[in-house]
């Protein structure tokens, strides 16, 4: 299969997918702990995201320049600091131990 079609691919099951989610009835969605699972699904798959790309190698755990960055962003976010000087921040930090030769 070309590059092309398996783009046209992706995004036709893309918008089904999504066609799928404005069909579903409601009685699908309503509920306390549906909607509170609905609600807080997107945050663990990211945050599962996160993991892999920190610290995933593969075959091994992977602990390089990524994982401080990571730290950083995320005490800053605790601090509730701004979402562009938190990224600059993290990349600074990767940034500078990377040049210092830590986990390059």
């Amino acid at each position: 299969m070309s590059a092309w079609a398996t783009v046209l691919l992706a995004a036709a099951l893309g918008y089904a997918l999504k066609l799928a989610g404005y069909l579903a009835p409601p009685s699908l969605v309503e509920g306390p702990r549906r909607s509170r699972v609905i609600t807080l699904l997107p945050v663990a798959l990211l945050a599962g995201l996160l993991v892999v790309q920190t610290a995933g190698g593969a075959d091994t755990l992977t602990l390089d320049a990524r994982l401080p960055a990571v730290v950083v962003a995320v005490a800053l976010f605790a601090l509730r600091v701004n979402f562009l000087l938190v990224v600059l921040a993290a990349a600074a930090t990767a940034a500078g131990l990377r040049a210092l030769g830590w986990a390059a």
